[in-house]
This record gives structure tokens, C-alpha cells and sequence, in this order.
């Protein structure tokens, strides 16, 4: 075991929305910081590949297995870089609605109320939209909360391929809008992520100091068990210990969760900050499904997502419970997760040639319909039998999900008499996003006032440990039914405030 002879103010482990906003917040107000990621940097041609290969060659999976609730083994798609999930995201960066901040009934329960309500996150949400150079607009969308200021940036203009698909939806009565996107208007770089907004900005600073290739294995306490004293990670072929005064977990929902029950100790014999037993408990992540349209013209493949519709979120004339949010995927041939649950394309991806893959998939529209699941403390992280890290999920909130499904092929069966180049379909080749895609993961670390029923105080620092904060999804008591990644940005910006407070 080697140990760092340097002590610093913060150490962060990991560099995705939550960490690498964080970093950045920290090391702009003069702490000294040690960052800690797992992975390495990706290369601009591995970024957001625009090709058969996200289909064909498993790309953006770890390397490494996790198993589901039947101990079956999967490759989970999840990415280990510096800037983590957000250098294959969509970018897509939009808030949660006011009302996703109380109870909300749904058909198969209630969706918790937060301790903070939207007005607290307003202002960081309006300060994660600047430092992440979101490009939206929201006129029109009935599910919009109230912003203090405009987003920074116009939305962009929709693919050609798009456009008269947009037009035909609004001409139905509907309210499609923009998507708000994180755009760096970079032509070698244009995806806005945290790596972009959150560690280039200040890794040359004397005092950020970033360390790759370096898994954090345990999280070692005092002899009171109230403090993290030192963080263990595998460095290469070494062990290395590091001392902080404050340690900051943003590994994703399941890594952290995970993390935190593998440092179990005699103080923390459950894992560590797992009094209440929720460490790791309450995985969400969005019932998701893809759809595809049909085109007799051709396009390229490789557009941006753009566009989104928040109409049935709260229901429908004929259901008075949540349903959710629908936008659509950008070209099949980049959309990562797509590439998990391709309808029609699964069985061609493995069979098919990719010149033929191309073809359909260039000839295809796809969507993504996205709706909220309920908080189950039965859906859980845990470490299973010889050291196997287990996912235990079972969807829940189905049938609000399928009325989504349905409701919205019913419109695109509309338009499509109507929009030129769209075959007109009567059944439209669709999927369930599956296990191994880990996207929108959060809960495992529900925060709260009451240690009893949380795992996090209202500041992200754990009830148990003094010095230990999570700063990733873990937080989110309900998961809502937009991404969750502008949320855990703004609350990286909060949480910073008040570890600058703290630290003096």
C-alpha cells in the first residue's frame, strides 16, 4: 500500500454531471482538490460514434459483468471517462416540473415529495443551463416551470428529416418543442458535457489534481466511524491511499451505492452510511421504450435529437394519472442507448451486413417515450456471492407507460397520412429499453431530513459520516419523468455553496 504524502481539501471520486460540475465549483473558489476517475480521456473519434458500430460492436459498455435479480450476468452500458455518462449522452438537459417536486399520485402509488421544492434548485437550474451553454425554448410546452432567466441559447434548428414530422404534430393541436441541448459550437467537439464544462476549465490549475485510471476500492473510516480518514484506490498495478478533509462521491447511482456497502466495517457493518438499510435501495430508472418510423427517403443517419413533447405528462383525456415525456432519438446510427433496444434493428444488427444496416437505419425515424417509475425498496444495488455486483430492477408504473406507448403511436399513425416520405404503418416496430441500459439510474441514496428514512441530509452529506457527501443521482427521491442530468448538475452547484461555506 502506497500513501500520498499530500492532504487535500476535497477529494472527488468520479467525473460525470455531478463530479465534474463540482470540480469545477471547488477548484474556481482556490480548494486544493484530488479527482479521482476510474477510466481514462476518450479520443474525439471514440465520442458519440455516428455509426454501425454502435449497434454491432457493443460500444460504451464496461468492461466488466454486473448481474440481474436471477444472477444472469449482463455488460452494463455505462461509460468509465474522465466527463463518465455525459461523453455518450444526448445532452438532452432539462428541468424537472414544479409539480415533480410534491406527491404525486400515480395509478400505481405516489411518487414522494422532495424536502426542497423547485424554487430552491430554481437558481441553480438557471446556472447549470449557463455553465453547460443549454440551447432551448420553451414557449409552448404546458408542463414548463417558471424560469428567472432565458436559457443562454436558442434551440436549434430540426433535421430535414424532422422538421415536416414537427409540423404535422403541432398541426394535431400538440405542443412540440425544441429539446434543451448542451452545445459547446465547437465543430470538432459540439457535445456540451462534463468533461467540456467541467474539467477542461481548470485542469492545468496548480491546485486540481486529477488522477485517471484510478478505481477507488474502499472507503476507510476513523476509529469513531464518524469520519472518512482515507479513500483506497487501484492505481495500475498499486494501491494508494488518500487523505482528504472532505470526500465526494459522484461514481453514478449504482457505483456509489455500491462503493458505500463494499467499505462495510465493524463501525459500519452494513456498509458504510447504511443505518437506515436504503443504501443502494430504491433504483430508478425510466421505463423506456423506442419506436421507430419509416421513410421512403433517406437521410443521414446522424442528426441531433431536437425536438420533445411533454402533452400526456401529467394524463390524458381519458387518464388522469402521469404517463410522461417523449422526444425524439436523433439518428439511429448515434443514439447510444437506441442501440440497445433497436426495434426491427436487433435481429439485422446481428445478421445484417453493415452497408445494410446503414440503409434501414437511414431510413428510419426513431423515438424515445420515457415514463416515470416509483421508488421500491425491493429494487436495489447489492453485492451478491464471490464479490458479484447485483441489479436488482423490476419496472413498475407499467400501464401509464404502455398508455404512452399507444397514445403516441396513435399520432404518428396520424401523420403519417399526411406527411410526405412516412409510411403510413400499422404496426411500428418498437422496444423496451433492457437491463444492461443504466441511463437515468438514481434513488440509491435518497436524501432527507430524517436519518431513519434517508441515506443524505439536505446538503448531500451522509447522516452517519461527517465528512462523506454524494453528489451523483443517488440523491433523487422520485425520479420524474425528464433525464435527471440537469438536476444533478444544478445540485452539484448547490451543494458547492455550501461545501465552500463549510470548508471557509
Amino acid at each position: 500500500m502506497i500513501i500520498d504524502d499530500r492532504h487535500y481539501d476535497f477529494i472527488i471520486v468520479g467525473t460525470g454531471a455531478g463530479g465534474g460540475t463540482l470540480a469545477r465549483k471547488l477548484a474556481e473558489a482556490g480548494k486544493q482538490i484530488l479527482i479521482l476517475e476510474r477510466g481514462g480521456a476518450m479520443a474525439l473519434d471514440e465520442q458519440n460514434v455516428a455509426s454501425v458500430d454502435v449497434f454491432k460492436r457493443e460500444r460504451y459498455h464496461a468492461p466488466e459483468q454486473w448481474y440481474d435479480g436471477d444472477g444472469e450476468p449482463f455488460l452494463p452500458q455505462t461509460n468509465y471517462a474522465v466527463g463518465g455518462n455525459t461523453k455518450i449522452y444526448g445532452a438532452s438537459l432539462m428541468r424537472m416540473r414544479e409539480r415533480d417536486f410534491t406527491a404525486v399520485a400515480h395509478q400505481e402509488g405516489m411518487s414522494p415529495e422532495w424536502e426542497l421544492q423547485y424554487a430552491d434548485f430554481e437558481p441553480y437550474y438557471t446556472a447549470a443551463e449557463q455553465l453547460y451553454m443549454v440551447h432551448g425554448n420553451a414557449d409552448g410546452d404546458p408542463t414548463e416551470p417558471p424560469h428567472s432567466e432565458d436559457y443562454p441559447y436558442p434551440g436549434i434548428e430540426h433535421a430535414d428529416a424532422v422538421k415536416p414530422v414537427v409540423e404535422a404534430i403541432a398541426a394535431r393541436g400538440l405542443h412540440p418543442r425544441p429539446i434543451p441541448l448542451s452545445l459547446t459550437r465547437r465543430d470538432d467537439d459540439p457535445t456540451g458535457d462534463s468533461e467540456v464544462f467541467g474539467i477542461e476549465p481548470i485542469r492545468e490549475r496548480e491546485n486540481v489534481t486529477l488522477l485517471t485510471s484510478a478505481k477507488v476500492t474502499c472507503l476507510h473510516t476513523n476509529a469513531s466511524g464518524r469520519e472518512v480518514k482515507a479513500v483506497e484506490a487501484q492505481v495500475g498495478k498499486s494501491s494508494y491511499l488518500y487523505t482528504g478533509d472532505i470526500v465526494v462521491l459522484a461514481c453514478g447511482a449504482i457505483n456509489s451505492a455500491a462503493l458505500l456497502l463494499k467499505s462495510a466495517n465493524e463501525k459500519h457493518p452494513n456498509g458504510l452510511a447504511n443505518g437506515s438499510d436504503l443504501v443502494g435501495r430504491n433504483l430508478m430508472k425510466h421505463q423506456m421504450t423506442s419506436i421507430v418510423q419509416l421513410s421512403t427517403e433517406a437521410n443521414s443517419g446522424v442528426f441531433r435529437r431536437s425536438v420533445c413533447m411533454n402533452d400526456f405528462y401529467w394524463g390524458d383525456s381519458n387518464f388522469n394519472y402521469p404517463l410522461g415525456h417523449i422526444q425524439n432519438t436523433g439518428g439511429l446510427l448515434q443514439d447510444t442507448i437506441f442501440a440497445e433496444a433497436p426495434p426491427l434493428l436487433s435481429v439485422a444488427a446481428k445478421l445484417m451486413p453493415g452497408f445494410g444496416l446503414k440503409q434501414l437505419a437511414m431510413r428510419s425515424i426513431g423515438w424515445w417515450v420515457q415514463t416515470e417509475v416509483l421508488p421500491d425498496p425491493n429494487n436495489r444495488v447489492r453485492w451478491g456471492d464471490k464479490g458479484k455486483l447485483r441489479i436488482e430492477f423490476v419496472p413498475n408504473n407499467a400501464e401509464a407507460h404502455d398508455r404512452l406507448v399507444f397514445r403516441w403511436i396513435e399520432v404518428l399513425q396520424a401523420i403519417e397520412k399526411t406527411v410526405k416520405g412516412l409510411k403510413s404503418a400499422k404496426v411500428h416496430p418498437r422496444a423496451e429499453a433492457p437491463i444492461q441500459v443504466v441511463a437515468h439510474q438514481c434513488g440509491t441514496c435518497r436524501f432527507g431530513s430524517d436519518p431513519a428514512h434517508s441515506v443524505l441530509d439536505l446538503d448531500c452529506r451522509t447522516h452517519e459520516l461527517d465528512n462523506l457527501y454524494v453528489v451523483d443521482s443517488s440523491f433523487f427521491p422520485s425520479c420524474s419523468g425528464v433525464s435527471p442530468a440537469l438536476t444533478v448538475i444544478a445540485n452539484a452547484l448547490r451543494v458547492g455553496e455550501q461545501l465552500i461555506a463549510r470548508h471557509g
